[in-house]
C-alpha cells in the first residue's frame, strides 16, 4: 500500500470518527436540554397538584438520574457499543459498588422509607439523628436540617430512620415545662392561683388548654410547683423565657418569702 492510499484510508476513518464524536456531542447537549425541559415540566405538573416540596425534590432527583443514564446508554449505542452487555456490566458493577457502599445504600433505602412513611416534611421542626432544627431538604441519601443556632447540618437518612424521630410541628401546640420553688411557709393554694393568673397574661400562651400549675414534689426548702403553659411551636422559646420571668417576679410581687433551705439542728449536751 502506497503512502497516498494509506493517508486516504486514515483520513476517511478520522472524518468518520470525528463526525460521530460531533454528533455524540450534539446528542449530549440536546439530550441534556430535553432532560431539563422534561424535569421542569414534571415539576410544574406536580406543583399544580400541590405535591409536597419534599416529594418534588425526591422525584426530581430520581428522574434526572434515570434520564441521564438512558441518554448515556443511547450515545454508547450510537457508537456501536452493545448496550445489553453494557447493562450487564452496570449490573455487575452495581453489585460490587453495593457491597462497598453498603452504608450509602442504607441511606438511600432509608430515604425511600422516609418518603413513603412521611414522619416529617420540609419546614417541620424535628429532633432526629441527634440533631434538632428545621428541615430544609430531604434528599436521596441525606436530610438537611438548619439547627436553632443557624448551622446547616446534613444528616444521613439511615441515622434518622434507625433512631427516634420527634416532630414538634405535627401537633397544633406544645407544652412548656418549668418548675417554681416555694418557701415552706407559703400558702400553696394562693401561690398556684397567683402563678396561673400571671402565666395566662403572657403573650401567645394558649387559653385552651389553660396553663397548668400544681405541686410536683417536696424538698428541704418547700413545695416545688410544676408550671406548664401551652403555646404554638413557633412561640415556644418566647413563652419559655417569659414564663421563667413570671416565676421569678410573681412570688416577689405577692409578698411570698424567698425559698431558703430550712433544717432543724438538735444539740445534745452530755
Amino acid at each position: 500500500m502506497d503512502p497516498e492510499q494509506f493517508a486516504n484510508i486514515v483520513s476517511e476513518y478520522v472524518v468518520a470518527f470525528g463526525s460521530k464524536v460531533l454528533i455524540a456531542i450534539v446528542l449530549w447537549v440536546v439530550g441534556r436540554w430535553l432532560i431539563g425541559v422534561a424535569g421542569r415540566f414534571i415539576q410544574r405538573s406536580l406543583e399544580s397538584q400541590k405535591v409536597d416540596p419534599t416529594v418534588l425534590r425526591y422525584v426530581g432527583s430520581i428522574i434526572n438520574v434515570a434520564l441521564n443514564i438512558v441518554l448515556l446508554i443511547g450515545i454508547l449505542g450510537y457508537f456501536g457499543v452493545e448496550t445489553t452487555s453494557f447493562a450487564a456490566v452496570i449490573a455487575a458493577a452495581g453489585v460490587a459498588i453495593g457491597m462497598a457502599w453498603a452504608g450509602l445504600l442504607a441511606n438511600f433505602a432509608a430515604g425511600a422509607f422516609l418518603m413513603v412513611l412521611r414522619p416529617f416534611k420540609v419546614g417541620d421542626f424535628i429532633t432526629a439523628g441527634g440533631v434538632t432544627g428545621t428541615v430544609k431538604e430531604v434528599g436521596l441519601f441525606a436530610t438537611t436540617v438548619n439547627t436553632m443556632d443557624n448551622v446547616l447540618t446534613i444528616v444521613g437518612n439511615n441515622s434518622i430512620f434507625s433512631g427516634n424521630i420527634q416532630n414538634f410541628t405535627a401537633n397544633p401546640h406544645r407544652r412548656v415545662e418549668l418548675t417554681c420553688q416555694l418557701n415552706g411557709a407559703v400558702d400553696v393554694a394562693q401561690a398556684i392561683e397567683v402563678l396561673k393568673r400571671e402565666v395566662a397574661t403572657i403573650p401567645n400562651v394558649l387559653a385552651d388548654p389553660a396553663p397548668s400549675v400544681d405541686i410536683l414534689e417536696f424538698n428541704l426548702v418547700g413545695p416545688v410547683l410544676a408550671v406548664r403553659p401551652h403555646c404554638h411551636n413557633d412561640d415556644y422559646w418566647q413563652v419559655y423565657f417569659e414564663t421563667n420571668r413570671v416565676i421569678r417576679e410573681a412570688p416577689i410581687k405577692a409578698g411570698f418569702p424567698a425559698p431558703m433551705p430550712a433544717q432543724t439542728v438538735f444539740v445534745k449536751n452530755n
